[in-house]
């Protein structure tokens, strides 16, 4: 028997909660066998756990400090260094060590992206829940606002924040969480009004359920599968952007990412030469955005069994 069930089986419950509670446990179980199946999907898992495990750790795992410059044997700087054994992936045209920047670098990314991810998930899942339940002028008014914020595109925007308020990885964020929930809302409010219609809600609404209830009781916890595939989508299109907005020069230029790694590699000419300096923050943003990607598609292959037919 498991900590879990140990911890459970101590807890006084009701026969019908115990029932409740098995098929729930059951239902995790055979979710987490069918994603287990979807090999790609395992594989995003991986990375993903790898690049947080990564970012967590940075100060135990990077060998030196992403800013520090460093020296060769007879005191020249060590700049643009081709990868050795005290530089594993070379040294930038700073002489800084490139292994160490591209270690710290994954937490720029992982930040951006979850939070992200979580403001996105936040404020659509309550924007499409209030529009989809109540329907009528509310809906009507929601979705123009939404309309509106389609007609922005979301990079445009950024640029115009980092002009106004300076380049930061916050200006990011916020400019993310001002547009990126759009999809997300008009997502859900379309489940919400599917569910809104169904037995259980006006079983709820009979017994004198207030509407606040009804939305995060009895409607939400059926979105949980569509909202965790739309938060993974997000998730790999913050990284996109932040990466995209560095490059340009007015992302997290206050720390080390992966963008900004690449942006110095182009500002300063050695793009085309220190292919150690450019291949890792390209390659990992890639393989980070297709690992999030497949993990969504693992998901839907839960949420969805039909398409495993």
């Amino acid at each position: 028997m498991s900590v879990v069930e140990d911890v459970f089986d101590r807890i006084s419950l009701s026969k019908g909660q115990r029932v409740e509670l098995q098929l729930y446990k059951q239902r995790i179980a055979d979710g987490w066998y069918v994603f287990r199946q979807n090999r790609p999907a395992m594989f995003g898992l991986y990375v993903v756990v790898f690049v947080i495990l990564m970012a967590i750790f940075a100060p135990y795992i990077a060998p030196y400090d992403p800013f520090t410059t460093h020296q060769k044997a007879n005191g020249l700087p060590a700049i643009l260094q081709q990868p050795t054994l005290e530089h594993p992936m070379g040294t930038t045209n700073l002489a800084r060590d490139v292994f160490s920047q591209w270690i710290y670098g994954s937490r720029v990314s992982l930040m951006v992206g979850f939070l992200s991810g979580f403001t996105v998930l936040v404020i659509g899942t309550t924007v499409g829940l209030v529009s989809g339940y109540y329907k009528g002028k509310v809906d009507l008014v929601i979705m123009r606002i939404v309309d509106v914020l389609y007609a922005i595109p979301a990079v445009p925007l950024i640029l115009v924040i980092a002009l106004f308020f300076g380049s930061s990885v916050w200006n990011v964020i916020i400019g993310m969480m001002l547009v990126l929930w759009r999809t997300m809302a008009r997502v859900i409010r379309s489940q919400t009004m599917s569910l809104s219609e169904r037995p259980f809600v006006k079983a709820a609404r009979a017994s004198g359920a207030s509407d606040l209830r009804i939305m995060y009781v009895h409607i939400a916890p059926n979105l949980v599968p569509l909202m965790l595939v739309e938060g993974t989508f997000v998730i790999g299109a913050a990284i996109i952007i932040e990466a995209g907005i560095s490059f340009l020069g007015l992302g997290a230029t206050e720390m080390v990412s992966w963008g900004t790694m690449l942006q110095l590699t182009f500002s300063s000419g050695a793009i085309n030469q220190a292919w150690w300096w450019v291949l890792p923050p390209g390659l990992s943003i890639t393989l980070l955005v297709v690992s999030f990607f497949y993990i969504s598609r693992g998901i839907e292959d839960v949420t969805n069994p039909q398409l495993n037919r």
